[in-house]
């Protein structure tokens, strides 16, 4: 049923290769269908060969059982031999209770694999319990046709030997394109509207329109059954139609239709409502059958009830109405809750046998608040929320009613019922030949214009020297705009036709130094070169991932009044959550060694309400994320296999501040309190934090179902540029005297830093000391439990004259002694 809930928040649309070519006869290949979609707008995410049951029973064949004797070493085995048309018997060890020689039955021949859920197994050539099995004799519910494991599949007679299962069974394989919807092309969420498309597209180069099934011999059988209806809001529902079947006899759909749904992911579940679903993917309207017989009184009422009012869904779940979630009632009670899902007790099951058949359009606003108010989206709601074709409703009621006729019997006991007080009139649309030409950069002639709008369905009402008056149908909601119309025209024509042009015009502007743009360029080109790939994430988010945070408050969280989608209903407060859905997009599809980095916004809400200056109840902030897990190389017999690490997003983080000018020597490293991650740093510089870095927390990677450990770096853009600005490059000769290097192997307690040792040394030495790195840190053996010893290089240079031993050496007890008093530290 269309109102019945469909557990997808994507806005993904599927059309199978095969149903589409009953629209429009192509020639063209899947690949080469995906690419004219694509190019017209309706952007292809996926291509996938599927059939109605999975594996499409390759392997399996049909076959005699010839003897059957029991097994000799078993008191429940089957010791049989199978003829399945080739040369030769096959031995098999079969244990269901019901195998007997002369049945006809289906055989999994060695090398076959098998599905039962989502576990597969492959049949091999066995001995089982000492007798030697070729194969398998097959039960329903292991070659995918059904649930009963009680014994073996025994078939007609008729069956022949040898046949293929897959053509026994009438088992169907396809193509399924997966297209993925942006918000504006509602109009694409159908067979038939991407039928629309291509034919637009392809007609450019062959003779080619698409067509839709005939409604032309729809005729009412009687009168016997007439439900009035009456609309309470219709500013909620500008137009509601129904018609009424009697008689109809609800069972299973007849193979054709089930498989049609198969193939795009749905499950059948009787004739009626599977019209309803197929109408829906066939022509985008959605639909809703009723039992006429809960439909009290004889009378349909659309409305809405008082807040509080309780109703039971398809999905057994109790709600409570909001005052204004739109209903469809009878006169006790609400029925279903319009454009989104139907109620228990009012649906279409075995006992039926008069259906109310609703075709309707709703206000897109109202179905998208009660939505999102029930938290359902289902495929009824994903459409009406952006609006479907208004005067389409009928074409698809007869559709269906018709197909209901042929498929499950009955009369048509009604006229038509259309409630339409405000038609939906054409947008009006002005175009000039100038602004086309101007904005698509080329001069496509006023032919080759009027051919492409009119296969899109826009009607040319006037026409000028200087341009168009059009009347672009009301199903293309997007197109209300001379700019909209020029897209149109262009996306028809196809972008890849527009040459680049041999000129190119620029204005001269300066820019502030330095150049925020060219700074970024700066560090990406540094990151592209180290191996990383940039990524752009979505700036809206799910609201709940900030649910107890403390560094990302709740309430800090900008929400959306009307969101998409409940995944969609927060502006993001840190660029991982959209980094980690990529992380995990690449790691499914085997693409696991991965370095990213995004430049992107984060937002903030105040949690005041300045009513006099709304904005300033908001912050944003600009952040730099870096990404990597997996290997650190791609797997190859030159190089070990290594994993990346902490030390390596230190790395990289750490030389992207140093080539901002940033002295790392001056910045205060903590360890950080963020919960993002499981352990981290934290480096401040000036008492404002430049960038914290660590291993992301397991809480995080579960919920993106990531295995292997993620590293992240995160840097408060805006303070590292401010610290940029203030840096000065200045030129220095190079030294004239040679630099010294002593080693220290200091031991110290396990909680003592090297930071610390570094800043102390540069507190007693300023002069002379350039540099102070750690090259070793060792545990173990020879060193107390409490203790870890320190290599440490010191590296001492004076620029005036040679370094002697007596300075050296006093340098270097300074130091020793200073470490001494505030570390406790003792030389090895």
């Amino acid at each position: 049923m269309s109102h019945s809930k469909n557990d997808r928040n994507s806005v993904q649309m599927k059309i199978s290769y095969s149903w589409l070519k009953d629209y429009i006869k192509i020639n063209q290949s899947p690949e080469e269908i995906c690419d004219i979609l694509t190019q017209t707008g309706l952007e292809v995410g996926g291509l996938d060969e599927v059939e109605t049951v999975k594996g499409g029973m390759k392997g399996l064949v049909i076959g005699e059982v010839v003897t059957c004797e029991p097994h000799p070493n078993s008191d429940h085995l089957s010791k049989t031999t199978v003829n399945i048309g080739a040369h030769e018997l096959l031995p098999i060890v079969c244990g269901a209770p019901n195998v007997a020689a002369g049945q006809k039955v289906v055989v999994a021949t060695v090398g076959t694999t098998l599905y039962m859920g989502d576990d597969e197994f492959t049949i091999k050539k066995s001995k089982i319990r000492g007798e030697v099995s070729m194969g398998m004799i097959c039960a329903e519910d292991e070659i995918g046709i059904g649930t009963d494991h009680d014994g073996i599949i025994v078939l007609d007679e008729t069956a022949k030997l040898g046949t293929a299962a897959k053509d026994y069974f009438k088992i169907e394989s396809d193509w399924v394109i997966e297209i993925d919807l942006t918000p504006n092309r509602i109009d694409g969420a159908s067979h038939i509207g991407a039928a629309r498309d291509l034919a637009a597209f392809l007609k450019k180069t062959e003779d080619i329109e698409y067509t839709k099934p005939s409604v032309k011999d729809f005729k009412v059988d009687n009168h016997n059954l007439e439900i009035p209806v009456e609309i309470l809001n219709p500013e909620a529902c500008p137009r509601y139609t129904g018609v009424t079947i009697s008689g109809v006899e609800v069972k299973e759909s007849p193979e054709w239709l089930q498989n049609r749904l198969k193939i795009i992911g749905l499950s059948p579940i009787n004739n009626v409502v599977d019209i309803t679903n197929y109408v829906l993917f066939e022509t985008g309207q959605p639909l809703h059958a009723f039992d006429a017989a809960e439909i009290t009184c004889g009378k349909v009422t659309v409305r809405t009830l008082p807040g509080g009012t309780k109703m039971i869904t398809l999905d057994e779940v109790e709600r409570e109405l909001h005052e204004n979630d739109l209903s469809i009632c009878n006169e006790m009670e609400p029925m279903c809750i319009g454009g989104v899902f139907g109620g228990i007790n009012s649906g279409v099951k075995e006992s039926t046998r008069n259906i109310f058949l609703e075709s309707a359009f709703f206000d897109p606003v109202f179905i998208r608040k009660t939505a999102r108010r029930h938290g359902l989206n289902t495929d009824a709601s994903f459409r009406f929320e952006r609006g479907i074709d208004p005067n389409g409703v009928i074409y698809a009621l007869k559709r269906a009613t018709m197909l209901i006729k042929e498929i499950a019997g009955g009369t048509i006991s009604s006229e038509i019922v259309d409630i339409y007080p405000e038609p939906v009139e054409d947008f009006k649309v002005d175009v000039t030949y100038k602004n086309i030409t101007r904005l698509i950069g080329k001069d496509l002639g006023e032919t080759q214009i009027k051919n492409i709008l009119t296969s899109l369905e826009i009607k040319i009402e006037n026409e000028t020297e200087k341009g168009l008056a059009l009347l672009v149908p009301p199903y293309r909601v997007d197109v209300k705009r001379e700019a909209d119309v020029i897209e149109e025209i262009l996306r028809i024509y196809g972008y890849n036709n527009i040459e680049i042009p041999t000129q190119v015009n620029s204005s001269l502007q300066t820019a502030e130094k330095p150049d925020p743009n060219r700074v970024r360029e700066l560090v990406a080109e540094m990151l592209t070169a180290q191996g990383f790939n940039e990524i752009w994430s979505n700036s809206l988010t799910k609201a709940n991932y900030y649910d107890g945070l403390k560094n990302y408050k709740e309430e800090q969280t900008v929400k959306m009044l009307n969101p998409l989608s409940a995944d969609l209903n927060g502006m993001r407060q840190t660029l991982l959550f959209g980094a980690l859905g990529s992380v995990s997009y690449n790691a499914n599809r085997q693409n696991k060694n991965l370095k990213f980095y995004e430049f992107g916004n984060c937002y903030f809400y105040k949690g005041t309400e300045l009513k006099d200056k709304p904005a300033n109840n908001y912050w944003e902030e600009n952040h730099l994320g870096l990404f990597i897990t997996g290997n650190k190389e791609a797997e190859s017999w030159t190089a070990k296999e290594e994993t990346t690490s902490f030390y390596d997003i230190k790395t990289y983080a750490e030389n992207i501040i140093k080539r901002l000018g940033v002295a790392i020597e001056k910045t205060k490293l903590t360890e950080t309190e963020n919960e993002l991650f499981a352990e981290g740093l934290t480096y401040t510089f000036n008492n404002k934090v430049i960038l914290e870095l660590g291993i992301v927390a397991n809480i995080w990677l579960k919920k993106f179902d990531i295995e292997n450990p993620v590293y992240y770096a995160d840097f408060n853009w805006d303070n590292v540029f401010q610290i940029h600005r203030k840096h000065k490059v200045l030129f220095e000769e190079l030294p004239k005297f040679q630099a010294v290097r002593r080693d220290l192997a200091l031991l110290v307690d396990k909680n003592i830093k090297f930071n610390q040792i570094k800043e102390a040394a540069f507190k007693v030495e300023r002069q002379l000391l350039r540099n102070v790195d750690l090259f070793d840190v060792y545990e173990g053996k020879g060193v107390p439990e409490d203790k870890k010893s320190y290599a440490v290089s010191f590296i001492l240079r004076d620029d005036q004259r040679t370094l002697n031993d007596k300075q050296i050496d006093k340098t270097m007890q300074k130091l020793i002694t200073a470490f001494g008093r505030e570390f406790g530290a003792e030389l090895r």
